[in-house]
């Protein structure tokens, strides 16, 4: 298994992974399957081109399995701050210590950073596993967003959480 940092040549395996994730599990992203599914190849490829962000891939026999991404505030203000999102692994390689290598390789990334101080997340408060990786590294719960996500009438709630690094 291979852990790396997607770059434009990856779009296309981002791209049908995203679009997975989205029908997989759609109360975990605030986008939505509707939403993404008819965007250009271009917008992905852009996506993976920022130089705030940072998305990381993992492998498997050169299959893109799991992604998480790493962006940085961009405002002078909250520039020591990043965040975490779009974490997703595909369910055949759940369990198997992939999230959290990919959430340590982003760790070790804003750290590298330098001037990044803290790292912020939300996550869906009935996703325990996820929220048992993050604390796992440290992350503490700092608030609740009630109805933050409505699909199909049915409300979730997400926690955020934050690392100081």
């Amino acid at each position: 298994m291979e852990i790396r940092q997607l770059h434009r040549h990856d779009a296309e395996a981002y791209f049908a992974l995203r679009l997975e994730a989205l029908k997989t599990n759609p109360e975990a992203f605030g986008s939505s399957y509707e939403e993404e599914k008819n965007y250009p190849i271009s917008r992905t490829q852009n996506r993976l081109e920022d130089l705030s962000a940072y998305v990381f891939g993992a492998f498997a026999e050169n299959n893109l399995i799991g992604v998480l991404t790493l962006m940085s505030d961009t405002k002078q203000k909250m520039s020591h701050r990043s965040h975490l999102y779009a974490a997703y692994v595909t369910p055949l390689y759940r369990g198997k210590g992939i999230g959290k290598q990919l959430v340590q390789t982003a760790i070790e990334k804003a750290r590298d950073l330098q001037e990044i101080e803290q790292l912020y997340l939300e996550v869906v408060t009935d996703n325990i596993s996820a929220k048992k990786l993050y604390q796992s590294f440290g992350f503490e719960t700092y608030g609740i967003d009630r109805k933050a996500l409505k699909i199909t009438g049915k409300y979730y709630d997400e926690e955020l959480m934050v690392l100081y690094l």
